[in-house]
């Protein structure tokens, strides 16, 4: 590369990654001492002064987004020699598409979870004026803690490719274009839905819902061709194929008023699966299938679907049913209540890792709610397991968990003493877990009149998780 590439400050530069608008180098920022990655505008762009103006215009308001959850951080907006660039943070993992060329289809629990922050992410620029206008899986990095962070918002639409209007220059995302994008219509949130569904068919299946010989034939057919069923490409239950159906409409105002209510359909849509299940054997912690019940053999290209509901629901339940259950609730969003129905296994989680008990049970309980909890009071989930574990051997979810729980029932001196040890299990680890934890601990305190031991409690949850409404209601009791 040229050596005044990049300003000064940043040395060692590496690159990394080249696309459509520029080319990404990842290097060291001799000033604050971090690796950081800074991604330059293409040079065949840089006689353009109006594309300079609105690249960087993009990407100012853009870095407004970067406390957002589940948002790439931005460092840094300017220019040199000509040269636009954006200083941001270095995801050492790479993107959700280097993972797809490295393995294909991924674990349907992953693809949950990261869909449910990507959709965090989206939702929240849409609600400040922003769409991406090319989500696809090259801008979905993945950090250190193995979290999705949203990466070049509005990038896409400062150099005028947001729709096929530069033929060549966008050709290389053609196959996550909405079909307004593809008649050249200006892009909106639901056309970032729409892109979110392409990434979600992907990511199950390993292929693109449109795939083409060339990109110009997948872009038109996207606005023609009918959509695949997700379950003729894969394992998948079919309950998912109406979920991708609408997520993947032609018409905008059919498809989800939110990223977060299409991950929430995608998830009840395997709950739904789930439901069919008669029995499942019990799995050591190693293994990540459940075996059905004796059944007839199926096609040798169609694995019992049931075995993948297994799976995913092993990593849904591990989760605490949800999709990471910040990718499922937008800020200040309540969830809604349903009842879910297992049978004949109850998963637990151990340091982190899901597996079921030896003795098959029979549990029923109400759809997991994130804390903070609703405002209506839940029921806790009740088994008829004969023993139920010790405090001391309960992972921090489970004691997060349960503190929910026993706030939900107004059990406030209880619930302060699981949050407790629920707080010490996860401390550090930065988790939304985490964030969970010290919200109901310093929601207990605050109702048992303990302010002051409340509010950093408090703190600590929005400094990880983001501001919530509430933790602003539990502040405003303390006045």
């Amino acid at each position: 590369m040229r050596p005044d590439i990049l300003p000064p400050r940043y040395q060692d530069a590496e690159h990394v990654a080249r696309g459509g608008m520029g080319d990404v180098y990842r290097a060291t920022d001799t000033v604050l001492g971090r690796t950081v990655a800074v991604k330059v505008l293409a040079e065949r762009f840089s006689d353009d002064e109006g594309v300079r103006e609105r690249f960087t215009r993009e990407a100012q308001a853009a870095a407004r987004l970067s406390d957002e959850p589940n948002t790439i951080t931005i460092f840094d907006v300017g220019e040199w020699e000509a040269r636009p660039y954006i200083v941001m943070e270095f995801a050492e993992r790479g993107t959700l598409e280097d993972l797809l060329k490295a393995k294909g289809a991924q674990d349907p629990s992953d693809v949950l979870r990261w869909l449910g922050e990507a959709a965090v992410a989206l939702d929240a620029a849409h609600k400040a004026g922003i769409v991406h206008r090319d989500v696809k899986p090259g801008n979905l990095l993945v950090d250190n803690r193995g979290q999705v962070r949203v990466a070049d918002f509005g990038v896409a639409s400062a150099v005028g490719m947001d729709s096929m209007t530069m033929t060549g220059t966008v050709l290389g995302t053609a196959g996550y274009l909405s079909p307004e994008q593809a008649r050249g219509e200006r892009a909106t949130p639901a056309s970032d839905r729409y892109g979110l569904g392409i990434v979600a068919f992907e990511l199950l299946t390993g292929e693109r819902p449109f795939a083409a010989d060339s990109p110009t034939a997948e872009a038109a057919a996207h606005v023609h061709a009918p959509i695949p069923s997700l379950s003729d490409r894969s394992n998948l239950p079919h309950e998912l194929d109406p979920v991708l159906r609408r997520a993947l409409a032609k018409d905008p105002a059919d498809r989800y008023p939110s990223s977060v209510d299409f991950v929430a359909a995608l998830r009840e849509g395997m709950t739904k699966a789930s439901a069919t299940t008669r029995e499942f054997a019990a799995v050591r912690e190693e293994e990540t299938v459940w075996a059905p019940a004796p059944a007839p053999a199926p096609p040798a290209r169609r694995p019992n679907p049931l075995v993948w509901v297994g799976a995913a629901l092993l990593g849904l339940l591990a989760l605490g049913g949800g999709l990471g259950l910040a990718g499922v609730f937008s800020a200040d969003e309540e969830p809604k209540a349903q009842t879910v129905i297992q049978t004949e296994t109850r998963v637990v989680t151990t340091e982190g890792k899901a597996t079921t008990i030896e003795k098959p049970v029979t549990v029923t309980q109400p759809a997991p709610q994130p804390p903070p909890p609703p405002t209506s009071a839940t029921t806790a989930p009740t088994t008829t397991a004969p023993t139920a574990p010790s405090s001391s051997s309960k992972s921090g979810t489970q004691l997060t968990d349960e503190a929910t729980s026993l706030l939900s029932q107004g059990r406030w001196q209880e619930a302060e003493a699981v949050s407790r040890q629920a707080v010490a299990k996860l401390n550090g680890s930065g988790e939304l877990y985490e964030a969970y934890a010290n919200y109901n601990l310093g929601r207990a305190l605050v109702e048992l009149g303990r302010c002051d031991e409340a509010l950093p409690h408090l703190d600590k949850s929005e400094q990880i998780q983001g501001s919530r409404s509430q933790i602003r209601e539990a502040r405003a009791k303390c006045g």
